[in-house]
């Protein structure tokens, strides 16, 4: 006689109920999309803005002024390097290894630093002044607000910088430094904007 061995399954585990907090976007992450989209919408405005003077002058630059496309293509080139060394600074902070965001971040200031002052030096070099023309006004106003949201984004990281020393403040892990991304995100914005700036202004042929 041939036994039949019974097969008990076992009681099933009841299902863990979902925490809604786990899935919920951190409220910096949303703020942070939210104004760089109304940072966009402003920013449009002021290139519909240049590019609606350039359309209805007929010689732009107006003076005859002239803008020197390779010195600041440079700047553009050190500015871009920064988006890449910022994404690595994003990287080490995620893996937890404090030392290599500090360096990487550290490198970002450096290279934007180094932006802020190229263009610095461009404008004491400039022969034309803000209420020359239509043209100087535009383009002290488009990369004079551009210059001050470098400037911000390198205040932002003097401050996560020292702020990833403090011990009360857990520092490190992909869910632990949602401010480091949203840095990231800004600082991101600031160099596609600057390339659209670049190639609006120093790289679209004058007009005669």
């Amino acid at each position: 006689m041939t036994a039949v061995s019974a097969t008990v399954t076992p009681p099933s585990q009841p299902a863990r109920p979902l925490n809604p907090a786990d899935y919920r976007p951190a409220l910096v992450n949303v703020g942070t999309i939210v104004w760089l989209a109304s940072e966009l919408m402003f920013f449009s405005g002021l290139f519909a803005a240049y590019l609606t003077l350039r359309a209805a002058t007929p010689v732009w630059p107006p003076m005859h002024d002239v803008v020197d496309a390779k010195t600041v293509g440079v700047a553009t080139i050190v500015l871009i390097l920064s988006s890449g060394s910022m994404q690595y600074a994003v990287r080490y902070v995620h893996q937890g290894r404090l030392a290599g965001f500090r360096t990487w971040l550290a490198l970002t200031w450096a290279l934007g630093a180094i932006f802020e002052g190229m263009q610095v030096t461009d404008y004491l070099t400039r022969s034309f002044s803000i209420q020359q023309s239509a043209f100087s006004g535009a383009f002290y106003v488009l990369t004079g607000i551009h210059f001050l949201h470098v400037m911000g984004g390198l205040v932002a990281m003097v401050f996560m910088f020292m702020r990833s020393f403090n011990p009360r403040i857990r520092f490190g892990g992909r869910r632990s430094t949602p401010h480091v991304e949203m840095l990231s995100y800004y600082w991101h914005f600031v160099d596609v904007v600057w390339i659209g700036l670049y190639a609006m202004i120093f790289l679209l042929p004058s007009t005669k």
